[in-house]
């Protein structure tokens, strides 16, 4: 058995400098054998076990694959790779790292399916894979990240039907699905499970069907964006009664009336 400490972080993290590019070497010049991992640019550390518990390197302009390393800091709770330029698919490592609740990978070019395993991370809270290249469909095993608030998958080329069982979970907080080319209806239950949502983005796909009458049981949605999709039938008045809302879009489909008298 692996025995796993902060020597065995500081070499996941030595190995995942080698395998990327880091073209204004910021890594080069910092993360060295000269100073504590712990005291590394983008490098956090938890007070009781000392154990890498954050990594954020946003906005580095670092390049390549995500190397499969990562899957080795075994007490990360927060990885935030947003804003530079990884490609290529997600490495499979990262579904052993069970205490993950926050992963932000947005503003790369990653590609390939959103793979399956990330629904058995049931601790993550914010998933954040908006504008990258991921194709195929929404995995159906995120229902099982109960835990989940912000799912953020806009601006990628994702397509089929958006699973029905995504809008069970009751703790999200917002859905960002924008800018693909999702496809099929909204469940007829749409909201009953989600009170605490807030933002639903789903302009720019290829959604039809009717509103959901039940929209209004999203009693704390502020914004609702519908606009350019296939949406028919009648505006259900029942958005009227979505006392919180502050930003309405349904433009661009094809309904009819009004949803306040």
């Amino acid at each position: 058995m692996t025995v796993r400490n902060l020597n065995s972080d500081q070499f996941a993290l030595f190995e995942f400098k080698d395998r990327i590019v880091d073209p204004q070497n910021v890594l080069a010049n910092n993360w060295t054998n000269s100073t504590s991992v712990c005291k590394w640019l983008g490098v956090f550390c938890g007070i009781i076990h000392e154990r890498i518990v954050a990594l954020n390197l946003t906005n580095m302009t670092l390049r390549g694959t995500i190397p499969p390393h990562l899957g080795n800091l075994s007490f990360l709770f927060s990885l935030d790779l947003s804003n530079n330029n990884f490609y290529g698919h997600l490495p499979k490592e990262l579904g052993q790292l069970h205490r993950l609740r926050i992963i932000r990978l947005s503003y790369n070019r990653l590609n390939g399916k959103i793979p399956s395993w990330l629904g058995n991370l049931h601790r993550v809270q914010r998933l954040e894979m908006r504008n990258n290249n991921f194709t195929g469909t929404i995995p159906q095993t995120f229902v099982n990240m109960s835990n989940l608030e912000i799912l953020a998958l806009g601006f990628n080329q994702l397509s089929g039907q958006i699973p029905s069982s995504i809008f069970n979970i009751s703790s999200l907080k917002r859905i960002h699905f924008r800018d693909n080319s999702l496809s099929g209806g909204l469940p007829d239950d749409l909201c009953v499970q989600l009170p605490k949502l807030k933002e639903l983005y789903l302009r720019r796909n290829e959604l039809s069907s009717s509103i959901p009458s039940s929209i209004d049981k999203c009693c704390n949605l502020q914004i609702l964006e519908l606009f350019i999709n296939q949406f028919s039938g009648i505006i259900p008045k029942s958005i009227g009664k979505l006392t919180q809302l502050k930003q309405l879009y349904l433009g661009l489909n094809n309904l009819e009336g009004m949803p306040f008298p």
